[in-house]
């Protein structure tokens, strides 16, 4: 049964691949300061794009991905509505399908790998027409033709943000496009909510620093109101705790466990095989994250067709939200899956806080031991890189279930931990109202470090061909 599913896998995608639209890999390697200008340019390209308007698209207080905004560097009413949501629940989906195992693949194998990369780009395609249709149908309630409008825009937004994407991580920029726009979203908020000079609702600039200058200045200087702020608007417990978060994220990154291995090619080189504590990186925040905006975005869509009112109490255990402020949930088990902002809230609704801490760790979790068997970070994974590096463990046989047997003492466990620590983290930063929320900050520090060892690195090929040809062969 697994055979014929699995040739028509692949005689389907291999059909349709030809009809998929490429970007070209560049045909000489780009100077690194040639990938920074393309880099510069796709991001100039998105933010652009987020100053745009929908045409034909009316103010909506209906907004699905209200608290993701930030995660999917998306703007509301914008040509990127949709941000970088579509491209990551198409790769949470590619992932889901390979982890239970629908079709099987040999990722040594390049021609499996291409495979892998059409059909992912392929089941992007979809996912951008479809959460396209469904969104500009259902959110934006228009005349059809207005709405076929918005939904070509919504789609033809999507596709060049994936072409964005697919751009630089072609070689022609650095790291990948996804990367970029959440970091620079995330970089935007928080830059936001420290210096905005904007009037809020209080009467005092946005900005935790103006709205400390203004008072230190007018004689007034309320410290309650500078720590707690009503409506959720920054301020000084809020700047404490992302400076902590950050901190923090940057003194684990050197927590690791360090295995010694030596070359059985080379005489006397010795080295050590690093098991950091942040071994799953951000890839489960970024998948529970997706899974929980499109969760909420179904429910929502569901409440907004069945139950506008709240009136009907079969469907009220599901979503409830508030009809004056569509983006508000008051009730349903959707409710415990949008965090409370602000210290403040978090005491006056401590179930809530607590049950969404819980819940995004679970999720967190459950991807985290998903993504190191999708990801090739398993111990079998691991064990056999080793043994193709022509590398070896002192004191262990140089066959491939010795070695997993040492791994799996260590990246099972680190595996949970760092899953743990990253879910309670993200979801802790959450509720006490971190500047660009709790999964953006980890998001944005994960992703600064792999820019600036992915910096490094570059400068090595550079400066030291003949190291960088030899870390390659490793």
């Amino acid at each position: 049964m697994l055979k014929p599913a699995g040739i028509s896998f692949r005689s389907i995608v291999d059909k349709a691949a030809v009809y998929l639209p490429q970007i070209p890999k560049p045909k000489k390697k780009l100077t690194l300061t040639q990938k920074f200008v393309w880099s510069g340019l796709a991001l100039l390209v998105y933010l652009v794009m987020g100053q745009i308007p929908l045409y034909g698209a009316p103010t909506s207080p209906f907004d699905p991905f209200a608290a993701f905004r930030v995660i999917f560097a998306s703007q509301q009413g914008t040509l990127i509505e949709l941000g970088i949501g579509p491209i990551v629940t198409a790769g949470l989906l590619m992932q889901l399908l390979k982890g239970a195992e629908i079709f099987k693949l040999d990722f040594k194998n390049p021609e499996d790998r291409a495979l892998f990369t059409s059909a992912t780009k392929l089941v992007t395609i979809i996912v951008i027409i479809v959460e396209g249709a469904i969104y500009g149908s259902m959110v934006y309630k228009m005349p059809q033709d207005v709405t076929m409008i918005i939904i070509g825009q919504l789609i033809g937004a999507s596709l060049i943000v994936m072409f964005l994407d697919e751009m630089v991580q072609k070689g022609w920029g650095l790291g990948s496009g996804i990367s970029l726009f959440i970091m620079a979203g995330v970089a935007q908020s928080v830059l936001w909510h420290m210096f905005s000079p904007v009037t809020a609702q209080d009467g005092l600039p946005f900005g935790v620093f103006p709205m400390l200058i203004q008072m230190a200045s007018s004689g007034n200087f309320d410290i309650m109101h500078a720590l707690f702020r009503f409506g959720q608007l920054p301020n000084i417990i809020g700047l404490v705790v992302t400076i902590a978060i950050i901190a923090l994220l940057l003194f684990t990154q050197g927590m690791k466990i360090e295995i010694p291995i030596v070359s059985s090619r080379f005489r006397g080189f010795t080295a050590s095989y690093p098991i950091k504590f942040m071994y799953v990186s951000n890839v489960p925040v970024i998948l529970a994250s997706a899974l929980i905006a499109n969760l909420v975005f179904m429910a929502q869509l569901f409440w907004a067709n069945y139950n506008p009112l709240n009136s009907r109490e079969e469907f009220n255990w599901i979503a409830m939200f508030d009809p004056n402020n569509p983006t508000t949930p008051i009730g349903g088990i959707v409710k415990f899956l949008i965090p409370t902002r602000g210290i403040e809230t978090a005491m006056s609704e401590p179930l809530h806080a607590i049950a969404y801490v819980l819940i995004l760790t679970g999720i967190v979790v459950l991807f985290g031991r998903l993504w190191i068997e999708l990801g090739g970070l398993s111990p079998k994974a691991a064990a056999s890189s080793l043994i193709d590096a022509d590398v070896q463990v002192p004191g262990f046989r140089r066959v491939e279930s010795s070695i997993e047997m040492l791994l799996k003492r260590y990246i099972p466990s680190v595996t949970l931990m760092s899953s743990l620590f990253l879910g309670f983290l993200a979801g802790g930063s959450d509720v006490l109202g971190a500047f660009g929320t709790g999964t953006g900050l980890l998001l944005m520090v994960d992703i600064l470090i792999n820019y600036y060892n992915l910096l490094l690195r570059e400068q090595i090929d550079v400066y030291m061909p003949r190291l960088s040809a030899l870390l390659g062969r490793k």
